[in-house]
């Protein structure tokens, strides 16, 4: 029943975001456009931290070398060739999440959290300092790419908010497929426990070295859907605190489920819209609310119906002891 209910949880969804610019606004549009690339950077986060246990501040790295590949690759004048700068970012992600990955999976704990934010800060201030990539300033993507298909224009925000959907089914369908085979199960094996992994044969640093390159190629994807929507990137894309927002996104949605990282996404940045037109000082409002969720939902929204029925069982229980 809770598969059954999940599936068509998400057949609504999909069927309520493909409706959804027939009824809203442009202002609308484009937001939910960013809410969903947004969602595809927490789903790859997710990856890492809710399944295979690997807390992660350094995963903007990826999100912003993929921006800028775009913006590097992309011509003075005209738009970028969709089907070539979209694999050449997702390989520049992926062999940065390969290469950091390789010292990064050695660690763990706290060690690994914080090898992965001072690797994330080197990215960083590379791209901050070095004047090729705009420095501080950054660099601007007159055009967003071209897809070379006549019926298909990504300039228009209406082509770029369909193909942004098609790739965030994309992308959570296919975490779901690896995440219900042998190399998915290997890697909740190893966040439930690792030595007991390795006892039984499994190369558990090689398992998490994928994940940590998968996460980051998808993570990549998100940024370079974020550099096409913008159209200007700058070096705060990749900064430590970025990958801060995204875990709290997670936080609050329910890390270790897809659906969850979804939920939290969403509700994240339309809170954070609906908090900034209360007061300047919206972070305050934030976290207090993620706060009171994870106090009151540990599983997070994405957990709230599950919870509510335990919490209903449980009174419901205590009463016919009383009786």
């Amino acid at each position: 029943m809770r598969t059954r209910t999940l599936v068509l949880s998400l057949l609504v969804g999909a069927v309520a975001l493909a409706l959804f610019p027939a009824l809203a606004e442009r202002f609308y549009v484009q937001l939910l456009t960013k809410i969903m690339i947004l969602s595809i950077f927490a789903l790859s986060l997710d990856l890492l931290v809710g399944y295979t246990g690997l807390v992660s501040l350094g995963h903007a790295a990826y999100f912003g070398v993929a921006a800028y590949t775009l913006a590097l690759a992309a011509p003075a004048s005209g738009p970028a060739n969709f089907w070539l700068s979209l694999p050449l970012s997702l390989a520049a992600s992926a062999i940065t999440a390969l290469v950091i990955g390789a010292f990064v999976v050695r660690a763990s704990g706290v060690y690994f959290i914080m090898v992965t934010l001072a690797f994330a800060q080197m990215v960083y201030y590379f791209f901050h300092d070095t004047r090729v990539a705009g420095g501080s300033d950054g660099m601007y993507i007159d055009t967003r790419p071209s897809i070379g298909i006549a019926a298909v224009d990504l300039a228009d925000d209406l082509h770029f908010y369909y193909l942004v959907l098609a790739l965030l089914a994309g992308v959570f369908f296919l975490l779901a497929l690896i995440l219900r085979s042998p190399f998915g199960r290997a890697l909740q094996g190893i966040k439930a426990n690792e030595q007991r992994m390795r006892a039984l044969g499994f190369a558990t640093r090689r398992y998490k070295l994928a994940a940590f390159v998968l996460a980051g190629t998808l993570a990549g994807l998100a940024g370079y859907l974020a550099a096409a929507k913008e159209g200007y990137v700058n070096p705060e894309l990749m900064a430590w605190h970025q990958s801060g927002v995204v875990l709290m996104m997670l936080i609050l949605g329910g890390m270790g489920t897809l659906f969850g990282a979804v939920i939290g996404t969403f509700s994240y940045v339309l809170l954070q819209e609906w908090f900034s037109t209360l007061t300047k000082h919206w972070p305050l409002l934030m976290g207090c609310f993620i706060i009171v969720t994870v106090l009151l939902f540990p599983q997070g929204l994405a957990g709230l119906p599950q919870t509510l029925v335990a919490r209903w069982r449980s009174g419901v229980g205590e009463k016919d002891d009383d009786a």
